[in-house]
């Protein structure tokens, strides 16, 4: 064994850092694929650091999905620790097809490393603004955790897609269990997944990547099973309890997915992921509860994930007596990510198709009521935005040019108020 693989090992079996992490292959398998140049990813190695401290210093950690790198950068500024890439609004609005999408799989599979990138370089740009203005009081490098879907096919597919993301800066990923080439969004009925072998070897395939990149990417298993109607094997023995003896014209087999199906899937992928998330219709106490005390029961330490979103009323879905409650009870279960996928999606559409009444029937006012609020907000918390040229680098590129130039150039023009 080479030095570089006893050391590998000595990490694993001693690092904090991976206590109840199994890996089915050895170092040796490691070194192996890397390759003779270790290549660094500072982006994606500093967010998954900076991730798995604040997972276990804080009561949870909070997240909206981002659109964009502008969206990003308000959201850290208004003071969220990380930021999420959401698979369904990729699909929607920000994938490299240009088109709009149902949450399918129909996207191209760099969609969302592309996403992951491009709100890490608005991340970048804004710590680069207020460094060179002598502002360092945000730390801008808010760890992204991304949306890998079911891997876009198979386990190959899978690590190739979490090398991507870590090339683009993903602080965490996450892995599901729906068949790919059948995917139905979050919310639907009628989904198809994998046997649970071959979701365990999605996220074994994800973290070999990590490993391989020598990054200690936090990764999450995400399973859909509480919504499943089929499941395209019933070779495997955790799969039988569920499966109803009947099969579809297609040759699927008929699945009763639920909470307790979803259960047995996150009992087996936990030992190979650093987190668990059980997909819901909607976020409810009483089965967040359940699954975490059934999943806490064979790994007392496993952390949980959590999307708060859900196509239907919140406040019905949660209970207006249950909001302000809402968050602290899911930390104290174990939720340690609490997060909202859609967030960037709704935000951006409401604000929009708001301002576009105000501005129909207002003119001008409806547009000047938005650059007072704007203004107010910048004062009062931080908002960004506001200051449009300084929000996108007029003056840092100044700057530049004003240090290429040397003493000899013109006076730089000056920065917005």
């Amino acid at each position: 064994m080479t030095p570089e693989n006893t050391s590998l090992e000595v990490s694993w079996k001693s690092d904090p850092r991976w206590v109840g992490i199994t890996r089915p292959y050895s170092a040796s398998d490691v070194e192996r694929l890397r390759g003779t140049l270790r290549v660094e990813y500072t982006l994606a190695k500093a967010g998954a650091e900076r991730l798995w401290k604040l997972l276990h210093t804080e009561p949870a950690v909070k997240a909206l999905g981002a659109m964009t790198g502008n969206q990003a950068v308000e959201q850290v500024a208004a003071g969220l620790p990380s930021v999420y890439a959401s698979g369904w609004q990729a699909a929607a609005d920000a994938n490299t097809a240009g088109q709009m999408y149902p949450d399918q799989g129909l996207y191209p599979v760099d969609s969302v490393p592309r996403l992951v990138r491009s709100i890490n370089n608005a991340l970048q740009r804004a710590d680069q603004i207020d460094h060179a203005d002598g502002e360092n009081s945000t730390y801008w490098y808010a760890p992204v955790v991304a949306d890998a879907e079911g891997g876009f096919g198979g386990v190959l597919n899978a690590f190739e897609l979490m090398k991507a993301l870590i090339e683009a800066g993903a602080a965490g990923v996450h892995f599901e269990d729906q068949l790919s080439s059948v995917k139905k969004l979050g919310a639907m009925g009628g989904k198809a997944i994998v046997p649970t072998h071959e979701y365990i070897k999605k996220i074994i395939a994800g973290r070999l990547a990590a490993d391989v990149m020598g990054v200690p990417t936090v990764l999450i298993a995400r399973t859909d099973a509480h919504g499943a109607k089929l499941i395209r094997s019933d070779f495997d023995e955790r799969d039988k309890p569920f499966l109803t003896g009947e099969r579809t014209a297609e040759g699927d087999f008929i699945f009763r997915g639920g909470l307790d199906a979803a259960i047995s899937r996150a009992i087996a992928a936990a030992p190979y992921a650093d987190m668990v998330w059980c997909e819901t219709m909607k976020p409810d106490l009483q089965e967040a509860r359940r699954f975490a005390e059934a999943v806490h029961a064979k790994f007392p330490e496993k952390m949980l994930a959590i999307d708060c979103a859900s196509p239907l009323s919140l406040k019905k879905a949660i209970g207006e007596a249950n909001m302000d409650r809402f968050h602290a009870e899911l930390a104290a279960m174990g939720y340690k990510y609490q997060f909202i996928t859609l967030a960037g999606f709704h935000s951006l559409n409401m604000s929009i198709f708001d301002l576009s009444r105000q501005y129909l029937s207002a003119g001008v006012k409806g547009f000047a009521d938005l650059q007072e609020r704007g203004t107010k907000a910048a004062k009062e918390h931080g908002y960004r935005a506001s200051k449009q040229a300084r929000f996108v680098g007029t003056g840092y590129f100044d700057d530049i040019a004003q240090v290429i130039a040397g003493a000899e150039s013109a006076p730089a023009a000056p920065k917005d108020p």
